[in-house]
């Protein structure tokens, strides 16, 4: 399969890996359109990648996820490629107050929102000859953090229901694809975790989405790239001495 001259869907595409995703799929020749909540930032993709269609849409709101599919079908009867890439990480101390609704909103962005995604655009995706669906989760599907506790629980699920959803579509003509990322140079990595990061690597987005599109290309439909197929291995072979690991993570020490 090759990712050219396909119309892709992109949800959270206006930063991060998903703004990365667009700069690349729409330079090998694809007709592209993302998906975001802030307005100023869809201008602004706009205006940084000529050529990209930018909707606005909450990848967390239902109501919305029906809109996005009446007019993105409408405008674009050729779309063959959905990317669910809206996602959010916070620092939780789940010992604080806070609302439920606050507390389970990695949980609605990202788990809820890729189901209803498929859920919505499924019967479009299968009047198209090659479709694909590309679920992008976390190397902390495999292995929790700690600091992360929502984040890393939405991550696992998403994990979970893309194994089940590339069986249930087997024969369909529509493949699945996880991509797990590892730390990434994003906002999302640095933003909440500025003391617990200070000190780690990332990968560029650049290079992730590099990997990952020559992985989609090559058939593979589950992406590990880097540290994130190191924590995929140790999940089977030692995962209390990972998780240990990133329970230090979570737990800065003066100095670091």
């Amino acid at each position: 399969m090759k990712l050219k001259n396909r119309t892709v869907l992109i949800t959270g595409g206006t930063s991060g890996i998903g703004r990365e995703l667009a700069r690349q799929l729409l330079a090998l020749g694809n007709t592209v359109i993302v998906t975001g909540r802030d307005p100023q930032r869809l201008e602004q993709t706009r205006r940084d990648l000529p050529g990209v269609h930018a909707v606005a849409s909450d990848a967390s709101d239902p109501a919305a996820i029906r809109a996005l599919r009446e007019e993105v079908v409408a405008r674009f009867p050729a779309l063959d490629t959905l990317v669910n890439n809206a996602g959010m990480m916070r620092n939780l101390k789940l010992d604080q107050e806070r609302s439920l609704s606050d507390l389970t909103r990695e949980v609605e962005l990202g788990l809820q929102g890729p189901i209803w995604m498929v859920q919505q655009f499924l019967p479009q995706l299968r009047t198209q000859a090659h479709a694909l669906i590309v679920n992008v989760s976390s190397g902390l599907a495999f292995v929790p953090f700690p600091a992360a506790p929502v984040y890393s629980a939405a991550k696992a699920g998403l994990h979970a229901y893309t194994r089940c959803l590339r069986v249930q579509l087997g024969g369909t003509g529509v493949r699945v694809v996880e991509l797990a990322p590892p730390g990434t140079e994003t906002a999302l990595f640095r933003a909440e975790f500025a003391r617990e990061m200070q000190n780690e690597k990332a990968m560029d987005p650049a290079v992730l989405v590099k990997r990952a599109i020559a992985a989609i290309e090559s058939g593979a439909t589950e992406i590990r790239p880097g540290p994130s197929n190191l924590l995929y291995v140790a999940s089977r072979l030692a995962p209390n001495f990972m998780f240990k690991q990133l329970i230090k993570l979570g737990q800065p020490r003066t100095g670091r």
